[in-house]
């Protein structure tokens, strides 16, 4: 193993109740316990990520942690026999810039249990273009084929199209034969949305959602990213059988629909948790993404890469919601 004294790391506190982020010089004795070392090569930058850093929501469990809930690298060493330095590796959720520290940093220690070997023809920099966003969008959709969805059943809606799930979410239906109507708040990122694949788009505030428990039949299944009224109106109109995933809560945590979709349409909605997915799950999913699910237009999504430096700066434009795609950040 090489010697390692000092690295770098972006780390998340809590002084006095008010958050505090910023560059700090670690040692590995500094980093959560875990069995494998991983030298960092590239991160990414996630809603949450910008959140916990901001302090505008409440992501860490504990202080003071790394930031950062995605990370890809080399396995510098381990104690589980299964990985060996060298190793290609990712990590996403897991507890990662939650209850241990997470991806920011120049190092970082996980169990082995939560390492994934990155697939044959991805790179550590391809898997951070995906990250979280794109893992989640490959698991929905991988739920909802194991509950019978299929292209032939109906367009599948997207909301939140232009963030880094919908983006993702969108490219992979795509690929999958999907019909895919994309519903987008910024009406200036139509060609975005077709050129990675949608085939319709919806301005989000000039949808009628409707009021009645179920109204007109109109989608095969949806991936959601913004829950509340947008969510109920989902449920109104999946025609039968059809799978809702729900990923996000950015209009509203609520839900206010009627229980007629599910027993008169045989509506699914199935929860989406990219955090606490098993292991053999979390690797049948990347598995698809290096396979079958693997994105046809990465560089257009994941078209920015910033230095490490430049972290601090990027948070701010998550919080606005001006952000289109997904942003690779450059540890080594």
């Amino acid at each position: 193993m090489e010697k390692i004294e000092q690295f770098r790391a972006y780390r998340i506190d809590n002084e006095d109740g008010e958050i505090v982020a910023g560059f700090q010089t670690l040692a590995l004795d500094d980093l959560s316990p875990g069995n494998v070392l991983v030298r960092v090569t590239h991160s990414t930058i996630n809603y949450k990520d910008a959140l916990a850093a901001t302090g505008k929501g409440k992501i860490l469990r504990q202080y003071p942690l790394n930031g950062g809930i995605d990370l890809a690298g080399v396995v510098a060493s381990s104690e589980d026999p299964a990985w060996k330095p060298g190793d290609d590796v990712l990590v996403n959720g897991c507890g990662l810039s939650e209850t241990v520290d997470g991806g920011y940093s120049e190092y970082a220690r996980v169990d082995s249990k939560s390492l994934v070997a990155i697939p044959d023809g991805i790179s550590a920099f391809e898997a951070m273009q995906l990250g979280t966003a794109g893992y989640t969008a490959a698991l929905a959709i991988h739920r909802m084929e194991q509950n019978g969805q299929r292209p032939e059943g109906g367009p599948i809606v997207v909301t939140g199209a232009t963030g880094g799930v919908g983006s993702v979410a969108i490219d992979m239906l795509a690929g999958r034969g999907y019909e895919v109507v994309a519903v987008t708040g910024k009406a200036t990122e139509e060609a975005y949305l077709r050129e990675i694949g949608a085939r319709r788009i919806l301005v989000r505030d000039k949808i009628d959602l409707g009021k009645r428990p179920m109204e007109k039949a109109l989608w095969g299944g949806a991936i959601d990213n913004l829950g509340g009224d947008y969510l109920t109106w989902l449920t109104r109109t999946i025609d039968y059988g059809g799978n809702i995933a729900s990923i996000g809560l950015a209009a509203s945590a609520a839900l206010n629909t009627t229980v007629l979709p599910f027993i008169l349409r045989a509506v699914c909605l199935l929860g989406i948790n990219s955090v606490d997915t098993p292991s053999d799950l979390r690797r049948a999913v990347w598995a698809r993404i290096g396979g079958d699910l693997k994105p046809q237009h990465l560089d257009t999504i994941g078209h920015k890469t910033i230095a490490f430096d430049e972290l601090p700066d990027a948070f701010q434009a998550y919080i606005d919601g001006t952000v289109t795609g997904r942003v690779v950040v450059k540890i080594a």
